[in-house]
């Protein structure tokens, strides 16, 4: 674990943002192990998941960040916490940053912590498996539709995608297959050091989708953070380390 020392801020409510794919039933665990707390826990379906409908055209970070700003100003009239996992981990950190950047206002009253499970919006360039990823995606139907290949088109293109790691790709509708190449084509690296609030980093050492070094590297450049680290975890640190991540969110709402 990599700590800073910050002051910590009471809050009574905490919104929880899912990542792609999700929905609101991703923080079944955490809410779980946060039951016997009387902290009020919002988790909101994002627009194009759960029982939310997608936007009627492709969306950026800033479009998702407005969207959670509403809810937030429609919802939340207590001191509140946010929480996101990876896309909702980097949707979080676009809605923490104060103007002058061109993402959304600040919601009111302001988020008192910021908790990062295996946050999204490191770009790393020339990542080469999901640039090959996407291509395939894309051309996928015009290679497949090569005579002699019509046949196993169906199945051909579920093997590809699958060999590819482009599930969500695979899957989305068009709006929302453009909107996750905008989300991916953001990179929230620049905003680190004008987060102001304090931070816990949750990360889990066999992170294959979001590696380790970008929760160190989020870590080194967000002044007031911690970074907690899980052996035998990947992606879903938010999930199957929900006792742990309980535990500081607890320690959080309980000192002064």
């Amino acid at each position: 674990m990599i700590e800073q020392m910050y002051t910590r801020t009471m809050f009574s409510t905490l919104v929880c943002l899912h990542g792609w794919g999700g929905s609101k039933e991703s923080f079944t665990e955490l809410r779980e192990a946060l039951q016997k707390t009387e902290l009020k826990i919002f988790t909101p379906d994002l627009p194009g998941f759960g029982n939310e409908p997608e936007p009627g055209e492709p969306w950026t970070v800033g479009d998702y960040a407005d969207w959670v700003t509403q809810y937030i100003r429609e919802n939340v009239n207590e001191p509140y916490a946010l929480l996101g996992h990876s896309h909702g981990g980097r949707i979080a950190i676009a809605l923490v940053v104060p103007p002058p950047t061109p993402h959304s206002p600040l919601p009111t009253p302001n988020p008192s912590h910021l908790y990062l499970c295996a946050a999204a919006g490191i770009r790393r360039p020339k990542h080469v498996r999901h640039t090959l990823g996407l291509v395939a995606a894309k051309t996928g139907n015009a290679l497949l539709s090569l005579p002699g290949l019509r046949t196993v088109k169906p199945q051909a293109k579920k093997l590809l995608y699958k060999l590819l790691r482009v599930h969500d790709y695979e899957q989305a509708s068009k709006v929302m297959r453009q909107t996750l190449i905008n989300v991916s084509r953001e990179d929230m690296r620049p905003l680190l050091p004008y987060i102001t609030v304090p931070t816990d980093i949750f990360w889990g050492i066999d992170d294959t989708m979001t590696p380790l070094q970008d929760g160190e590297l989020m870590q080194q450049n967000i002044p007031q953070s911690t970074l907690h680290t899980y052996q035998n975890t990947r992606h879903r640190v938010h999930r199957d380390r929900a006792q742990e991540i309980a535990k500081i969110i607890q320690r959080d709402i309980e000192t002064p």
